[in-house]
């Protein structure tokens, strides 16, 4: 992508921000697959094997393998707006723009941009770069953070401005776990789930899984998922033998971190637990993990191995409630930057702000 040289005194400094999440393919085929498999199996944060070794394996076995397999999946949760997560999240990005219109005294320019797949986080720092954000606050949408997610989310950006001349003034947001809008939004929705039928005997806490040596090299995940579903649990007054967290969407033969969701959901069903919800308080968006993965494939595995009742609760998504918490977590870290200041109106108009081109064009600026 071409980068912008242009620029002018007289510009206003907006503050940016950019939500951020991990990205789907472009549509439910098996070429879209291979160039978002490519993509995403490529980045070192989600398989740190050795470069050469892994592209033999990536390129001359699963990419002639995988792509098909997951296009069929894909197919049975694609929409008329095509990829859930996409739809969903140009919702949160609609939402979140009223939303901070509403909160802050001065404008803030909010981009989408994906990991991995359109539109890119390149794509998405360069609108606002072209909008004159000269602060930006980055906000993965991943309530806890990990290396294979989050750090992954931080690799993007810098290398989005590793060729501007002018590097903008940089805040990123680590997580969230435990921020108070986003545990009670979790609470709201598992609530208005049991209002409609009756609460079931055991509440699974679903996770996407990483290989469990990162946890023992210092990624913090696997404590932040923890806290969070204990802080729902409690809220919610549940016993230790009502609930339960578990990991899923295991990739390879290296061991994740346990309990995996399909195997616990198939010990639950023969063991007489008639029924069960699951609820993935780690996807700010449902997707291919949520609406495929648990909705039909751990569904299916619970009820063959004898369970009566099962239901997944959906993501927090576009809910009013989670849209809250968001900009409130978006509104705390932007503290101290101009626009989040009550005082913005006034300072635009100061005489210091009036003099700036004046005195940029006494010094023999031309624009």
């Amino acid at each position: 992508m071409p980068i912008s040289s242009e620029f002018k005194h007289e510009n206003q400094i907006v503050t940016g921000v950019l939500i951020a999440n991990l990205g789907t393919p472009d549509a439910p085929t098996t070429s879209a697959l291979r160039r978002y498999l490519g993509q995403f199996l490529w980045d070192p944060r989600i398989v740190d094997m050795p470069r050469p070794l892994w592209w033999l394996a990536l390129h001359g076995i699963i990419l002639r393998i995988r792509p098909s397999r997951s296009a069929a999946a894909y197919r049975k949760i694609w929409t008329k707006d095509g990829s859930p997560l996409l739809s969903i999240s140009n919702r949160q990005l609609l939402s979140l723009r009223e939303s901070l219109a509403q909160r802050l005294s001065g404008p803030v320019v909010i981009e989408l941009g994906m990991r991995y797949g359109n539109p890119s986080i390149e794509l998405a720092m360069e609108k606002l770069k072209a909008a004159n954000a000269r602060r930006i606050l980055v906000l993965p949408l991943y309530p806890q953070y990990s290396c294979s997610t989050t750090a992954s989310t931080f690799d993007a950006v810098a290398a989005a401005v590793k060729q501007w001349r002018w590097v903008p003034e940089l805040r990123f947001v680590n997580q969230y776990n435990d921020e108070t809008g986003y545990i009670e939004a979790l609470i709201a929705s598992i609530r208005e789930a049991w209002s409609e039928r009756e609460k079931p005997e055991k509440l699974l806490f679903s996770f996407h899984g990483t290989p469990r040596r990162f946890l023992t090299e210092g990624d913090p995940y696997y404590c932040q998922c923890h806290k969070t579903a204990r802080m729902v649990a409690e809220r919610l007054e549940l016993n230790e033998d009502q609930w339960q967290l578990t990991f899923q969407s295991i990739f390879g033969r290296e061991e994740w971190l346990k309990p995996y969701t399909i195997e616990t959901l198939r010990k639950l069903g023969s063991s007489g637990v008639k029924s069960v919800d699951v609820i993935c308080p780690g996807f700010s968006a449902d997707c291919l993990e949520t609406l495929e993965e648990i909705g039909v494939e751990n569904r299916d595995a619970y009820l063959k191995a004898g369970g009566e009742s099962f239901h997944y609760i959906p993501a927090l998504n576009d809910r009013e409630d989670h849209i809250r918490a968001l900009a409130g977590v978006i509104q705390k870290h932007l503290a101290g930057w101009p626009e989040s200041t009550p005082d913005w109106n006034e300072a635009q108009h100061s005489v210091e702000n009036q003099q700036r081109l004046a005195l940029a064009q006494k010094a023999g600026a031309d624009q």
